[in-house]
């Protein structure tokens, strides 16, 4: 029987109604998904739409405008989408290009290695996996598409963190103390630009049962021109992770970052 390493369910998984669903809320979001069928939404429309009374509507839009999800145009008074919500779609798109792009280089890198390769973006200090190809052996760690970890507990988050300056690193943790996930978790920030410092010098960032019990993680940067940080990560057994295999997949990895140079934004 196959024994898998799941950190946690894959997004993209039928998900049930909430127990306590937030009328407000849910009514909101409904606004916004009218935009994938009509360009505008006039209030009438909204209350209409909704079953609720134009007051009720209204507010829902206002709120919406102050968080800048949609604007009022001046002459029709409707909405439109804002550039919150612009700015959400260019991420995704970035995303599923980026996702494309690199495509090719996971399968690649799952025939060769024949262990769990992953693609992810440092976003704020978590790392999100944008891409994912599970191994086939046996005893696997489990594919990670639109799993999202703190960077710093995770070969992709430090590879990831590892082109980013002390003083910008400094900003982004203001605490000495950092979250800990497990046992093996880097716990200060001190510890952290520590062991960036290594991965910096040694061209690739490890993961020894920092993020989840019995998986070892292994990964390097991957330059871009747009600004992006984006890394190639393998995810082992902690029991096959020699030091032979490490090294074998610290230099597939550094291999096909060279290759994706330039090609993700």
């Amino acid at each position: 029987m196959a024994e898998t390493f799941n950190p946690s369910p894959a997004m993209g998984e039928e998900v049930k109604p909430p127990q306590y669903p937030i009328e407000s809320v849910d009514n909101a979001l409904k606004l916004l998904l009218q935009f994938d069928e009509r360009p505008r939404i006039r209030l009438t429309d909204a209350a209409t739409y909704l079953g609720v009374a134009s007051s009720t509507a209204h507010r829902l839009l206002a709120m919406l405008q102050y968080r800048g999800f949609v604007r009022q145009e001046a002459d029709t008074r409707a909405y439109v989408p804002g550039p919150a919500l612009t700015a959400i779609a260019s991420a995704v798109t970035r995303q599923m290009d980026a996702r494309a792009r690199a495509r090719p280089v996971l399968e690649r890198l799952n025939a060769e290695l024949r262990e769990t390769v992953s693609l992810a973006r440092l976003e704020g200090t978590s790392i999100h996996f944008i891409d994912s190809i599970e191994s086939g052996q046996a005893v696997r760690v489990a594919q990670r598409t639109g799993i999202t970890l703190p960077a710093h507990c995770s070969s992709s988050g430090k590879a990831a963190l590892s082109q980013l300056s002390d003083d910008l690193l400094s900003v982004m943790y203001p605490q000495e103390d950092l979250p800990v996930i497990t046992a093996s978790t880097l716990s200060t920030r001190t510890e952290l630009l520590r062991d960036l410092d290594i991965v910096r010098r040694r061209g690739y960032a490890i993961s020894e049962e920092e993020s989840e019990d019995g998986v070892t993680g292994v990964a390097v940067p991957v330059p871009t021109l747009g600004g992006g940080q984006y890394c190639l990560s393998v995810a082992v057994p902690i029991h096959r992770a020699t030091k032979k295999l490490r090294d074998e997949i610290a230099g597939a990895l550094t291999g096909a970052a060279e290759e994706l140079h330039g090609y993700l934004a």
